[in-house]
């Protein structure tokens, strides 16, 4: 049972994913998802058991997404590339997030996350993470929180 953010999680949602095509229509709305090619970086503030920060980035790429762990979650850049939308938020909101009990709208509102960049690809990349719901489900039941 991997436990959620750590490397065994993001390999377990990796391959969760690998054979899910997404639909393009999904990502129509912004200039930056309609071209297919767009990430989303999270930094995760007070992870357990040692309360540290953990960035995670999802890309899309030619129809598929991919999540990684970045290395440095502290120090403001993402490793790979920069992503067009950049979200900080804390691990109990992240943790609701992932278990389905909190929607992406309501940590929105009610201020508890922050929101760098361009939010029609944050939108985008919900759309899309709406649509591979169903290949996440056995490991939303699996993660350990």
């Amino acid at each position: 049972m991997p436990r959620f953010l750590t490397p065994e999680w993001v390999d377990a949602f990796n391959d969760a994913l690998s054979g899910v095509a997404l639909p393009a229509e999904a990502a129509e709305g912004s200039l930056a998802a309609a071209s297919g090619r767009f990430s989303v970086t999270q930094v995760v503030h007070d992870v357990p058991p040692d309360g540290t920060s953990v960035r995670t980035t999802l890309a899309m790429a030619d129809g598929r997404l991919e999540l990684r762990v970045d290395e440095h979650a502290d120090d403001g850049v993402a490793d790979a590339e920069r992503a067009q939308v950049t979200v900080s938020l804390g691990y109990p909101d992240a943790a609701a997030l992932s278990r389905g009990e909190l929607s992406p709208a309501e940590v929105l509102a009610t201020g508890r996350v922050r929101v760098r960049g361009d939010l029609a690809v944050l939108v985008a990349s919900q759309a899309l993470m709406a649509e591979a719901g169903q290949a996440l489900g056995e490991l939303r039941a699996v993660t350990t929180y």
